[in-house]
């Protein structure tokens, strides 16, 4: 597949190199250039172009994988070339301490990240890969059919788009597990039980049922207080996103 890859952070260069590995064109961007890509280019196999580059090379998937306060500042027109079939990935998490301060639509619980994402880009976008370290990508795929195998919520509003992303995660050596509308992606969403669980998939979809579809006024507060405990604890180990 040609895959076009929006963002060359953690999550962003690990997918690189494992879709490489698998035999798909690779194309990464970032904000600042494809000329500050160099080692990313070595260490993945992808080629480095700029970010319209990345979504016109990206005719059977897109990757838009950069921090969500970041995405309003995207061309307004970045996916008008790609294909209304082609699948737009979003990877998004809000950390609102650490690295995207408040955003007053993700603060009431109303929209969930990627719903608040699909609006910006004007496409609809499958949820899948925010809840997973990035190095994990790389190092723990593993075949289909083995015991323990991690899986992978994947959410969407588009069931033909979403059909073809949980092939892909299949194919990165991961079980996908539907987990439902994009407005029920909350439940992959940081502070919930899933985040960065590495969950077998009978055991993510015991989860992802446990919590019913719509997101309460406590479930909100629940998850948000859990999200802020971990922010301190990483801002007092002095970890930094990009």
């Amino acid at each position: 597949m040609n895959i076009g890859i929006i963002g060359a952070g953690h999550i962003g260069s690990a997918l690189a190199v494992r879709l490489t590995d698998l035999g798909h064109q690779v194309y990464i961007a970032n904000s600042r250039g494809p000329e500050t890509l160099q080692d990313v280019e070595q260490k993945t196999g992808a080629k480095a172009v700029t970010a319209e580059e990345a979504a016109q090379h990206g005719t059977d998937l897109v990757v838009v994988t950069i921090p969500l306060k970041n995405i309003p500042d995207l061309p307004k027109d970045l996916l008008a070339s790609v294909p209304k079939e082609t699948p737009i990935i979003d990877t998004s998490n809000y950390y609102p301490m650490l690295r995207d301060g408040q955003i007053p639509e993700l603060e009431t619980g109303s929209l969930t990240e990627s719903e608040w994402v699909q609006q910006h880009l004007g496409r609809p976008v499958v949820k899948v890969f925010n809840n997973i370290y990035a190095h994990h990508i790389v190092e723990k795929g593993q075949p289909a059919g083995t015991p323990g195998r991690i899986s992978l919520p994947v959410a969407s509003d588009d069931a033909a788009a979403k059909q073809k992303v949980m092939q892909l995660v299949d194919e990165l050596g991961f079980d996908a597990v539907d987990a439902g509308t994009l407005h029920q992606s909350w439940r992959q969403q940081p502070g919930t039980p899933a985040y960065g669980a590495d969950l077998p998939a009978d055991k993510l979809r015991e989860n992802l049922q446990s919590l019913g579809t719509e997101r309460t006024e406590e479930q909100h507060k629940e998850f948000k207080a859990n999200h802020a405990r971990t922010e301190q604890a990483m801002e007092a180990q002095g970890i930094k996103l990009k």
